[in-house]
């Protein structure tokens, strides 16, 4: 629903933000094509979209879900539902969220650390499993850079807006 009111939406939620439609229709066309691979975990973040993405998945490859809340969107703080434009109108560019933050809102690198905090628990508790995240575009994103050794500016350059991990879309990542 957000995406369809042009408007940003973090946790905590403060609406009701389910997939649409579309959104459990390509749902269900990626978990088909996750069918015969070897998956022993899925994790989520708390947020309702991401829940539901994970229980369609959950629900084809008969799995339970793990919610995670360091899982979760970034944190936009006081603009959290914002449109998009006074999102960018704030930061000006997408560099400069490595260091400034909205008030109560994240920088990057607090993002990366709490996906870097899931992904060093996890590899400990359960290693040598597959596991399928299921987050935000955002997040994910910095997490694909970072193991990939680039360092946060690398990433963005790398992945500019439209290359990034777009949603139902599947992403191999070691």
């Amino acid at each position: 629903m957000s995406n369809i009111k042009n408007i940003v939406s973090c946790w905590p939620e403060k609406i009701k933000n389910p997939l649409t439609k579309k959104g459990k229709e390509t749902i269900k066309e990626s978990a088909e094509k996750l069918e015969g691979k070897s998956i022993d975990l899925i994790f989520t973040s708390p947020l309702l979209r991401t829940q539901e993405t994970a229980e369609i998945v959950a629900k084809k490859l008969k799995l339970k879900v793990k919610i995670d809340k360091r899982l979760r969107e970034m944190g936009f703080g006081v603009l959290d539902l914002c449109s998009v434009e006074k999102l960018w109108d704030y930061f000006k560019s997408e560099e400069v969220r490595i260091a400034k933050k909205a008030p109560k809102g994240e920088i990057y690198p607090e993002i990366l650390e709490r996906l870097m905090s899931f992904l060093k628990d996890t590899d400990k508790k359960y290693k040598g499993k597959t596991i399928l995240i299921v987050s935000h575009e955002g997040p994910l994103f910095l997490l694909q850079g970072k193991l990939e050794g680039l360092s946060i500016k690398q990433t963005i350059k790398k992945y500019p807006f439209g290359k990034r991990i777009h949603k139902g879309e599947i992403r191999e990542l070691n």
